[in-house]
């Protein structure tokens, strides 16, 4: 198998699906209270929007168990990783359907957005095809830069790479 990096592909003006792990601690007010997870994906991020590509990130944040939990939502995270880029990144309210592929669509080369956390699905942890495609539909190209989730196999690490 031929594993690919982000270096070898040109990148300009493709949408890339980036699967980070954006599992951050929040303090009681809801904000990110380490944020050494989000540093962590700063190098890649930074290196794909200056290539000019359009980048759609996606990560999970607790065990919501397929139910969408407020207090467990991806804002605070997309709010501190704008903060350490200081550019703006959009966070959706969901990670997939027609609203989604629309924000996706109308993304310019190096703005970023980050889908809403991907296991208030079900479908992401069973790792369910239906899913999978359609994470899978957002982008050109998929970059897996969550090494502390690579053993599982859901949906947003294993399911996406039988499409892109």
């Amino acid at each position: 198998m031929d594993k690919k990096s982000v270096k070898d592909i040109d990148l300009k003006g493709k949408s890339v699906l980036m699967r980070a792990d954006f599992n951050v601690p929040l303090d009681k007010d809801g904000g990110v209270s380490d944020d050494n997870r989000i540093k962590a994906a700063l190098p890649t991020v930074k290196y794909i929007i200056g290539k000019g590509a359009k980048l759609i990130l996606m990560s999970h944040l607790g065990r919501p168990k397929g139910e969408v939990k407020p207090e467990l939502s991806l804002k605070p995270v997309g709010a501190r990783l704008g903060d350490l880029l200081g550019k703006e990144v959009k966070v959706l309210s969901d990670c997939i359907g027609e609203a989604v592929k629309a924000e996706v669509s109308s993304l310019k080369g190096g703005e970023i957005i980050l889908l809403e956390n991907l296991r208030f699905h079900k479908e992401e942890t069973k790792n369910d095809p239906g899913f999978a495609k359609e994470l899978a539909s957002l982008g050109d190209i998929f970059v897996n830069d969550a090494f502390g989730t690579c053993h599982r196999a859901h949906a947003s690490t294993v399911g996406v790479t039988e499409y892109l």
